[in-house]
């Protein structure tokens, strides 16, 4: 993966707060959806004001039969005429009454709240894993309300398409960011690390961005409703309540910042461990047939089970490193809660407060510590979120392909390509290319030899500006094509690689991607060019057969010529065949030379090959040797030199071949 740096394993507050920023920037296309997910939480806290109530009235005005009066609960939260009617009503009145309003309760929210009991089991019920990729599958769905009933279903059914609006958003943007780096890219890294970021990595923004946004505005607007909704009795505790449940804020942050970066690290640990074993996957799979042919069943296996098992080990060291924060937080909540609580017992044994009152003003107590903490630990509970994002900001700040700020559009190539004076290397010190030069023009097939690692693919790559040169330029009608738009100039080149790429679809399909608009009667051209019709016309479906995985359905030859039937009906001026016939047979490979020296009639064609049939017709041959053009000509000017290194090339060749 060509990188600016080595991705840190270590990450430090401040650039936390950087991560947290960025991706809050995520949810500005969501911002109206966010405004009603806060007033939606807002509405589904309403069972934490009311839920004290009826065990007050029933422990109160049922149980010890206190007559209910004006003095004991207030017209604001309870209306007159409620509490009129009440007022010389039995027990057993108040009873069924407290009853029915409960039913009601219920209906509206659940059953008297949840307190956030239910957003734990929607996320066990969508997936049973304990690692950190199959968790990431409940962020990514992550559908949750505090309050159950109708209210909790809409809230629900909303916050889980908000997520995956938010999640899919991200993801997309992603998955772009991927197809702009270079081809070269993922040249040193596994591609089931790229394929975890983005499935696994990217749902770090839900949890992130719900604590973040919702959590400071809901708490704080919930714990100064708690004020309006007390017992007229108990009023005046709500001062000693309020300050001491917000001490836990500043104290639960507090006691938790030190182990912030202790849970980054495991959870990125966690997180690259899940990526590696991914990797195992990917790579065992997509090699199952190396893998079965050299008899490597048993270690691809043992490596496996190897990377599975860390990726588990390393989520254990995650989970503990939770819990130890998590225990450490309850060192300043246990002092301030039994504090209050002996408090509040005191004020029942001197009569200030009734046992209702008591039950009453310890749950909205508990309630108000349970906010703070919420808040004060907003910090902590996102550090794992900060890992994943951090992974996936990585990713988008690789370097990608981008047109000069000047581009223009390449005009539709009439006559000449050339190639001046280009050198390039893969790494300092090893050049690749070494000050090469050549021209060619439409109705030339150009042919590219050499032993192997001579430069030749490297050189050819610079056409479509897969790799840009060191030094030199290559123009095309005397226009630098590192002026150019990309898109304009990849229109004009079709590539075919010396491994030959299919997709899981259709036949057609595969070979209509070089031209989206070509019609049935071009598909068809190109492929019996190619010579694939006369394969394709003996399949069940012809050119309806699906492929399966990377054309695992076909022969390697057969492959080959779908690809150079791809490669035919793309609408461009410059045809680039990476060893087109390698695969073929004598038949089909005569067919095809014929057809590249029909397709160059309208075309630059350049060829890299190394069988002798198949470069003996081009218009010139480069030798290319170390990266440098060391003879060209035609087949019978270079193989008259009595010490060419072309004419030894090829006597060496055809000995193999004898």
């Amino acid at each position: 993966m060509t990188r600016p740096g080595i991705e840190s394993s270590e990450i430090s507050n401040r650039e936390t707060l950087r991560i947290f920023g960025r991706a809050l920037r995520y949810v500005a296309p969501f911002k109206r959806n966010f405004g009603w997910k806060i007033l939606l939480t807002l509405a589904s806290l309403s069972p934490f004001l009311v839920l004290p109530w009826p065990v007050k009235i029933l422990i109160d005005n049922v149980i010890r039969g206190v007559p209910i009066s004006g003095d004991q609960y207030p017209f604001y939260f309870f209306p007159e005429w409620v509490v009129s009617t009440l007022a010389q009503a039995t027990p057993l009145t108040v009873l069924l009454w407290t009853l029915s309003a409960q039913f009601v309760l219920v209906l509206a929210v659940g059953a008297m709240g949840t307190s956030g009991r239910e957003r734990d089991q929607t996320d066990a019920a969508l997936g049973g894993g304990h690692d950190s990729a199959t968790r990431t599958e409940n962020q990514a769905n992550s559908g949750w309300s505090l309050a159950g009933g109708l209210l909790g279903l809409y809230d629900f059914a909303f916050t889980l398409r908000l997520s995956q609006d938010i999640n899919h958003h991200y993801r997309s943007r992603l998955f772009e960011r991927i197809q702009e780096l270079p081809m070269t890219a993922f040249d040193d890294e596994k591609i089931g690390d790229a394929v975890y970021r983005v499935m696994y990595d990217t749902p770090a923004i839900t949890s992130a961005v719900y604590r973040l946004l919702i959590t400071p505005i809901a708490v704080p607007i919930s714990m100064v409703a708690i004020a309006f909704v007390l017992p007229r009795e108990a009023a005046d505790q709500y001062g000693l309540l309020f300050w001491t449940a917000l001490a836990l804020i500043p104290g639960t942050l507090l006691v938790t910042l030190p182990f912030a970066g202790w849970i980054r690290g495991e959870s990125g640990e966690s997180r690259r461990s899940g990526a590696t074993a991914t990797a195992s996957v990917e790579e065992g799979i997509s090699n199952i047939l190396a893998v079965q042919s050299l008899g490597g069943e048993e270690r691809e296996r043992k490596r496996f089970d190897r990377d599975s098992w860390t990726a588990f080990r390393r989520y254990r060291a995650l989970v503990l490193a939770g819990m130890v924060t998590f225990v450490a937080a309850l060192t300043i909540a246990i002092p301030l809660l039994g504090y209050v609580f002996l408090h509040l017992v005191g004020l029942v044994i001197d009569g200030g407060l009734s046992p209702g009152d008591f039950t009453a003003v310890l749950a909205y107590f508990f309630t108000l510590a349970s906010f703070a903490t919420q808040l004060g630990s907003v910090w902590i509970i996102s550090q794992d979120a900060a890992a994943g994002l951090r992974r996936v900001f990585f990713l988008m700040d690789l370097p990608a392909e981008r047109d000069p700020p000047a581009a223009r559009p390449l005009p539709r190539l009439r006559e000449t390509l050339r190639v001046e004076d280009v050198s390039f290397s893969y790494l300092p010190g090893t050049p690749a290319l070494q000050n090469l030069s050549f021209e060619t023009s439409v109705g030339k097939i150009t042919a590219v030899v050499g032993p192997a690692g001579a430069g030749k693919t490297t050189l050819l790559y610079m056409i479509p500006r897969f790799l840009s040169p060191d030094s030199g330029r290559v123009t095309i009608d005397g226009i630098d094509i590192a002026g150019v738009t990309r898109e304009s100039l990849r229109k004009q080149v079709a590539f075919l690689f010396q491994e030959n790429v299919l997709f899981d679809g259709s036949i057609e399909e595969n070979i209509r991607m070089g031209n989206l608009n070509a019609s049935m009667l071009e598909l068809r051209r190109a492929a019996e060019i190619a010579g694939a019709d006369e394969f394709v016309q003996l399949l069940p479906q012809k050119y309806q057969t699906q492929l399966g995985s990377a054309g695992a359905k076909l022969s390697v030859g057969q492959k080959q010529r779908i690809s150079i039937a791809r490669a035919l009906v793309r609408d461009s001026r410059i045809l680039i065949l990476d060893e087109p016939t390698s695969a073929l047979d004598p038949d089909t490979e005569h067919r095809l030379v014929a057809a590249i020296r029909e397709a160059s009639r309208s075309r630059i064609v350049l060829v890299i090959a190394h069988r002798l049939s198949t470069i003996r017709g081009a218009d010139e041959i480069l030798f290319l040797q170390d990266g440098r053009i060391l003879e060209r000509g035609t087949h019978a000017e270079l193989i008259a030199q009595p010490d060419g290194r072309y004419r030894r090339y090829v006597s060496l060749q055809t000995r193999g071949a004898a």
